[in-house]
């Protein structure tokens, strides 16, 4: 794979705030997109990226550009940085299956993992409303899917197998309870305890994980009374597969479960457009440290890879467009720590000289930048300051660690800078006195 990112550099921050200004697009509705949709083109992969899983406008922002790439290209599917037994739920409910949810209120407020407010949240049930409306005339293998790409959903993952193996194979329920059998010990901690017992014994779970995948394959023509529920019952036993050897990674420490979560993040993804079709598209909504090329980091220096950079390297010939988001200031939900009460937080200004600040300086406008049009070098040889905010942050710690250095036009395709944003409205918790919020970018 090639490599990007260099240390060193030296940033004339007078050129590069002139040269924004002077490039960049106006970004105020939904027609000032056309720049985006023509670099877009016939790409088949476009990835969404976010600089915070709680920020208002970076959903209802890619919900607006997702509607125009299903209306206006015909993009098949979209696909999460979410657990697959949630996400596939939703998938059910848009697409009018007869066991779904009865509403878009009753999937979503499902989603009880935390971080919940990611996908449980008022600007989703606006996105999945839309997708329900829009499913509903059409015959079923135009309606449009909606997936989860994450690996943490290994009880959740197991279950959504039993379940479906009461019904169709007696046989190999009993391998798929063995494997939950073996997990029961360790369900507290969200991995943390199984993680620990490996220490102990390395592949505690790691072989009836494998068989129970090997098994559902086996059968998997055998099971033909729902195409795609067959295929969300193997994509499950991968899930399962692919958790156990995460947490067995994160005990160890380094990049290397990072690496397994985005390998199998691509691997989802490379199984749902062969699932789709050979002409499939399909639309990524993750956070830019995901979708954004780790190449044009730092964290190539860590080892660290992430699946923007295996679907450059994987689906090139598909055509794939990388979309970073960020924003200057303004509020986030977030949590102090890992399982912390959710918060509304202040989001400090942009640390000075990072892509966000020179953004900023240019003018506090939102704005489009089309990447190819950045190949300057004051932007292709220098790495830049790129704020990055995750479910866990802290704002007066900020500078200290929420910032990837970056060479923009080799990490993104095109990016939507927002220069004042506001925190995401979590479904969890009412906002302003029972009022749903406002779920559109703008006024219209």
């Amino acid at each position: 794979m090639a490599r990007y990112f260099t240390e060193g550099s030296h940033l004339d921050e007078e050129m590069a705030i002139q040269l924004i200004k002077d490039k960049t697009h106006p970004l105020n509705n939904t027609t000032d997109l056309k720049p985006l949709m023509d670099r877009i083109g016939d790409a088949r992969i476009v990835m969404l990226g976010e600089a915070s899983h709680g920020t208002h406008e970076y959903y209802t922002w890619r919900s607006a550009i997702t509607k125009k790439l299903i209306q206006e290209k015909g993009f098949n599917f979209i696909a999460v940085e979410g657990d697959w037994p949630d996400c596939y739920r939703v998938n059910r409910y848009i697409k009018n299956y007869p066991d779904a949810d009865p509403n878009s209120y009753s999937v979503l407020n499902n989603f009880r993992r935390w971080p919940t407010w990611m996908w449980a949240n008022w600007e989703m049930i606006a996105f999945t409303e839309w997708l329900h409306k829009n499913n509903f005339t059409l015959p079923k293998e135009k309606k449009v899917g909606f997936y989860g790409l994450d690996v943490y959903s290994l009880w959740e993952s197991l279950e959504s197998i039993i379940n479906y193996l009461k019904k169709v194979d007696p046989l190999a329920l009993r391998v798929a309870e063995k494997v939950m059998q073996c997990f029961e010990p360790y369900k507290e901690g969200e991995g943390q305890s199984y993680a620990k017992a490996t220490l102990f014994e390395p592949n505690l779970c790691k072989t009836e994980v494998i068989n129970l995948l090997a098994e559902v394959r086996r059968k998997m023509p055998q099971y033909n009374s729902d195409h795609e529920h067959v295929f969300s019952t193997e994509q499950n036993a991968m899930v399962a597969v692919n958790a156990e050897k995460y947490y067995r990674a994160m005990i160890q420490g380094g990049p290397h479960a990072w690496n397994i979560r985005d390998n199998h993040m691509e691997d989802t993804l490379e199984k749902l457009l062969n699932f789709h079709g050979k002409n499939a598209k399909a639309i990524i909504w993750a956070h830019n440290t995901h979708i954004g090329d780790a190449r044009a980091t730092d964290m190539t220096n860590e080892g660290i890879y992430n699946i923007g950079e295996l679907a450059r390297n994987q689906q090139q010939e598909k055509g794939i467009v990388l979309v970073g988001f960020g924003s200057y200031s303004g509020s986030v939900i977030a949590g102090r720590n890992w399982g912390a009460e959710v918060r509304n937080m202040n989001m400090p200004n942009a640390i000075k000289g990072s892509w966000e600040y020179l953004s900023h300086c240019a003018s506090a406008e939102n704005k489009l930048f089309i990447m190819d049009e950045f190949n300057d070098d004051v932007f292709m040889e220098n790495h830049i300051e790129h704020r990055a905010i995750g479910v866990v942050y802290n704002p007066e710690l900020e500078k200290f660690g929420n910032y990837v250095p970056s060479i923009m036009p080799l990490r993104y395709d095109a990016f939507i800078y927002l220069d004042q944003t506001k925190a995401l409205h979590p479904l969890h918790i009412l906002p302003h006195g029972n009022e749903i919020p406002e779920t559109y970018p703008f006024g219209v």
